[in-house]
């Protein structure tokens, strides 16, 4: 029995010691297996993290070890569940689409994307109306920004400012395609009066803009994005938000409350535009019907001259003359503007210059005067009337052949009204007046408009045009300590026409 245990022993234990070998050299093997490319796959996450593979490794560690030794793989490492810092590598991920060439800098993130999204989205309408008349601006307005040292793409504040229109104008009275309140155009040479508003004028305006971009520039450090802000919102405004939050950043800048919501978005929705207007077709907008560029020639002109009279010397339209100068507010050139340099179309200048010279100067201008009637109510006077038709107290004296100190309640007066040829509807101080003729099918309405100067309030005011102040407040929807600014232009009178008379709308003859 003895022996026959021994000769089992001898026969069993080679065996178990192989098995042993085995299995120890195994964890060895698979490590030493992951150098290898043929494992390369499990950790960048193309394989399961519970595959078969890495179980089978496990189960042969026994005790977790080899478990422990393996990577998990990549997809784990980006987009686990619960793991810190994904939210952080997400925000840190470099855009996947390549942005535009600029000579701005362009940034993609949250703020922008929204904007992105808005003006393919809900805002697309008027995107895509902007970018039709872009071109019909763009090249011009590059040059003056070229031949200022600027970057070019600083069109696109323009085009989120105005949508290019010349003729817009903001709740605060910031009027033409880049948006100048009074003051600021007046501190860079453009001329705004009675006659002439040349905010409205695309070129001196983009010239004017060039100017206020260089100095907000060099004030913020070469910083395109503070530039633009303070273009927005004055620089005072943007000096102030660093200096509270003691950073250079825009973006750490309008994460604070302190600049209004405009402001903050005002850099992101430049960014947007600049983005999409620079390939319109990658972002939706592959249908736009492009405005052609304006082209025109400049004549100088000596004297006061209707606009009219430009036409027919160019042999154009009259609306064309007006598009190609919208800054003249009365279809006329300036009367104390000597040489005022006119817009024509491309082309015409010869034409121009040759009729021009043969043309009388009294024939230049036509300033007519037409006739309406007023029924004269309980507080007018010759005086007070005069000044709502804009003439003298001693004209409607002569016209009417009574003495000036004579009284005019309940009179029915003729009233002389001077209309430019040409001039504009909405401009104009009073509407064009019929001449004295049979009363209309229905009642027209006039409105006359005055300019504000410094030292007007309201209540003046209301004296002087001899209307309550309530009424004047809800014609102008004037609210606010600094409602009535100088340069702003306000209605002071609203007539109505019946039975061939102007007559005051209700509440307009009443002071209060």
């Amino acid at each position: 029995m003895k022996r026959f245990l021994v000769l089992f022993s001898i026969a069993v234990l080679p065996v178990c010691s192989v098995q042993a070998v085995e299995i120890q050299s195994a964890p060895l093997s698979e490590l030493t297996a992951l150098g290898s490319s043929k494992l390369l796959p499990d950790l960048s996450g193309t394989q399961p993290a519970d595959g078969t593979r890495r179980s089978q490794v496990a189960s042969l560690s026994g005790d977790g070890l080899r478990a422990n030794l393996l990577e998990p793989p990549m997809r784990d490492l980006v987009s686990g569940d619960g793991q810190e810092g994904g939210q952080d590598d997400f925000e840190l991920k470099i855009p996947e689409e390549e942005l535009p060439d600029a000579d701005i800098p362009l940034t993609l993130n949250s703020k922008v994307e929204y904007f992105i999204t808005y003006f393919q989205t809900a805002g697309r309408k008027a995107f895509a109306r902007w970018l039709s008349r872009s071109e019909r601006y763009i090249p011009m307005m590059k040059e003056v920004l070229h031949a200022n040292g600027l970057p070019e793409d600083l069109v696109y504040l323009a085009m989120i400012e105005s949508g290019f229109t010349p003729h817009a104008v903001s709740v605060a009275s910031a009027v033409g395609p880049w948006q100048f309140i009074s003051g600021t155009g007046k501190r860079y040479s453009l001329r705004i009066d009675h006659w002439i508003d040349e905010r409205r004028d695309p070129l001196k305006s983009t010239v004017a803009a060039a100017l206020y971009l260089k100095e907000l520039y060099a004030l913020f450090n070469n910083d395109w994005y503070l530039a633009a802000a303070g273009y927005n919102a004055g620089e005072n405004k943007i000096l102030k938000a660093i200096d509270r939050y003691n950073t250079r950043d825009f973006w750490e800048i309008s994460k604070g409350s302190y600049l209004k919501r405009e402001t903050k978005d005002y850099v992101p929705k430049l960014l947007a535009a600049a983005i999409i207007a620079k390939e319109p077709a990658r972002y939706g907008f592959a249908d736009v019907a492009y405005l052609p560029p304006v082209e025109f020639d400049a004549v100088a002109i000596p004297s006061r001259t209707d606009l009219d009279v430009v036409a027919n010397l160019c042999d154009v339209s009259p609306a064309t003359i007006k598009e190609l100068n919208p800054e003249l507010r009365r279809g006329c050139t300036p009367p104390d503007y000597p040489d005022y340099q006119l817009k024509i179309p491309k082309g015409k200048k010869s034409l121009f210059e040759e009729a021009y010279l043969k043309l009388p100067e009294d024939e230049r201008y036509k300033e007519r005067i037409t006739y309406t009637r007023y029924r004269a109510k309980k507080r007018d006077s010759l005086e007070s009337i005069a000044r709502r038709f804009g003439t003298t107290a001693k004209t409607l004296a002569e016209v009417n052949k009574i003495r000036l100190g004579h009284k005019v309640r309940g009179r029915t007066l003729l009233v002389p009204v001077m209309v430019a040829a040409g001039e504009h509807e909405g401009e104009a101080k009073v509407a064009r007046a019929a001449a004295p003729a049979p009363a209309p099918a229905r009642s027209k309405g006039f409105t006359k408009y005055y300019t504000v100067k410094r030292g007007d309030t309201i209540h003046s005011l209301a004296r002087r045009f001899n209307i309550s102040t309530r009424i004047l407040t809800a014609w102008n929807n004037l609210k606010g300590k600094f409602a009535l600014r100088p340069g702003k232009r306000i209605i002071v009178a609203k007539y109505v026409e019946k039975k061939g008379a102007l007559v005051p709308v209700a509440g307009s003859e009443e002071n209060g």
